[in-house]
């Protein structure tokens, strides 16, 4: 299994790399990180919030996020990345411009919450016609997780599609179970965040 080195020590406080999630910490603490008792999407209350959208949508927020996303999952070879709306979409636009950039393009696509009642009813959007994710390795992308249920649904959409789904990778992970949730499935998890380092700073 590869090493997950954009939570290392190495990865955090080394060049560019380092550099970008510093500054891009900056911005989500600025922007999206906040304290009041809040009903979380799993259901649960917490005395502390992360709204990802205006940091994913803060013109050097989303460059970074792209670059530190590219950086995290370019070990793994991807055809596809993309998730569940609306979340992973800022990100997906991102990364997948990024690789562009990078010279290695990896498409993107987005996972309705549920099949829209009009036009072709897709529920997995961006996929150019004629072609399909039978075979094709794909990860899966999302701003905050908790439990990972969220984006286990959007896991198991692709796995039914016929993509191979090789990690899941977050900006922030709230601690709260996502990393056994992957592991039973056994899909590599990754984080760009911890929730902790938040509450701490």
């Amino acid at each position: 299994m590869p090493v997950d080195w954009t939570t290392s020590a190495s990865f955090q406080n080394s060049g560019a790399a380092g550099e970008d999630r510093a500054q891009l910490f900056a911005i989500i603490r600025q922007n999206s990180f906040g304290r009041g008792e809040v009903r979380l999407a799993s259901g649960r209350t917490s005395d502390f919030y992360f709204d990802l959208k205006p940091s994913m949508l803060d013109p050097q927020g989303a460059l970074l996020i792209a670059k530190l996303f590219y950086a995290a999952l370019a070990d793994l070879k991807l055809d596809y990345v993309g998730g569940l709306e609306m979340g992973a979409v800022p990100i997906t636009g991102a990364v997948s411009l990024m690789s562009a950039l990078r010279g290695t393009p990896i498409h993107g696509l987005f996972v309705r919450k549920a099949v829209k009642e009009h036009g072709a009813k897709k529920r997995i959007e961006g996929i150019p016609p004629g072609e399909s994710l039978s075979g094709k390795r794909l990860a899966i992308v999302e701003d905050v997780t908790t439990t990972g249920d969220s984006a286990l649904k959007a896991v198991d959409v692709c796995i039914d599609a016929g993509a191979e789904v090789v990690a899941v990778i977050t900006i922030v992970d709230r601690g709260e179970g996502a990393t056994d949730t992957f592991k039973a499935r056994g899909v590599e998890f990754r984080s760009l965040f911890s929730a902790g380092e938040f509450l701490s700073a």
